[in-house]
């Protein structure tokens, strides 16, 4: 196994055959019943039986999904609401995911500058040493917000290359209003969401980021319902891997995101969440499968993929 972040990506997109990449945003009250009514879990103002159902329901999905895709993205916001029980959840989520050999997105957007930075990497990107923390894990690779510019991100991006880490810049988003910020154009023309990307290429074409894949260990988050417009950064920024939500609940068709992908398939990562991880909640997998939400699940991960590779064949 290769300790570079992009390389392991690629070596995993090419073994499971797709860039479907699963999110993990669990909501207690849309839980599956089953977890829900359990006896030690049927309480969502209980703490303990809230993570507790988050942490089952989590890691089955995780079981389900992981012969299949190469990667999920675990949004850290949906654990800190729990405080000190939900960010152990968090950390003991992945752990599991490792030991199914899942690359593991913290979806964590954090951006400072200088120690503070320097300090949150630290937190999200590097395996801790301190005693009593010997077999906590940290995630591949994280989120960033890049508004601080070059100082908000380099800290993160060394962290990560000494680690054999990577790290997603946030440059074009899936919201709708996105557009009133990142698409605001300087006298020149040039959009705020085309400046970060080239300063997140400057910061990732460094030659110790890149790994024998041709890719860079810094990439790119680029929402999926706007590739009409921003599907040029794929072109423009060959060595980047690109992190693509919006497929899905979002309204971003496979047709739209695979555009961030390469002819071979690679390059981007196409996040689906809700779709998947809430699929049980959908007419078409319950009148299949009844109250078998894990096979809902795995169905939708399969026609997700399907969705995607017949996209890919059609832009070929």
């Amino acid at each position: 196994m290769t300790s570079h972040f992009a390389d392991r990506l690629y070596e995993a997109v090419k073994s499971k055959k797709t860039c479907l990449t699963v999110g993990l945003d669990p909501v207690y009250n849309r839980l599956p019943a089953a977890i829900r009514n359990h006896r030690q879990m049927n309480d969502e103002f209980d703490v303990a039986a809230a993570v507790d159902a988050i942490f089952d329901f989590c890691t089955q999905t995780m079981r389900i999904v992981a012969p299949m895709v190469p990667a999920i993205k675990m949004n850290i916001a949906f654990f800190e609401r729990y405080f000190w029980e939900g960010i152990e959840t968090y950390y003991a989520l992945i752990s599991e995911a490792e030991d199914l050999g899942l690359e593991i997105i913290g979806d964590v957007k954090r951006g400072d500058i200088g120690h503070t930075a320097e300090s949150y990497a630290l937190a999200h990107l590097e395996n801790p040493e301190l005693t009593g923390l010997e077999d906590t894990l940290v995630s591949d690779a994280i989120t960033v917000n890049g508004y601080f510019g070059t100082d908000g991100i380099e800290p993160f991006a060394k962290t990560a290359t000494e680690q054999g880490k990577g790290l997603f810049v946030l440059v074009r988003t899936s919201n709708p209003s996105a557009t009133d910020i990142q698409d605001f154009a300087d006298s020149k023309g040039v959009k705020m969401y085309e400046k970060v990307a080239e300063i997140v290429n400057q910061i990732a074409d460094k030659p110790e980021r890149i790994g024998t894949s041709g890719y860079s260990n810094v990439g790119m988050v680029v929402g999926g319902t706007s590739a009409q417009e921003t599907s040029v950064l794929r072109n423009k920024y060959p060595k980047s891997w690109i992190l693509v939500p919006g497929y899905g609940s979002q309204g971003a068709s496979a047709t739209d995101c695979i555009k961030f992908c390469k002819p071979d398939g690679t390059g981007a990562l196409i996040n689906a969440s809700r779709s998947i991880i809430y699929a049980y909640e959908k007419p078409q997998y319950k009148e299949q499968f009844g109250d078998d939400w894990k096979r809902c699940i795995e169905q939708a991960v399969i026609d997700a993929k399907v969705d995607l590779a017949n996209a890919m064949q059609t832009k070929l």
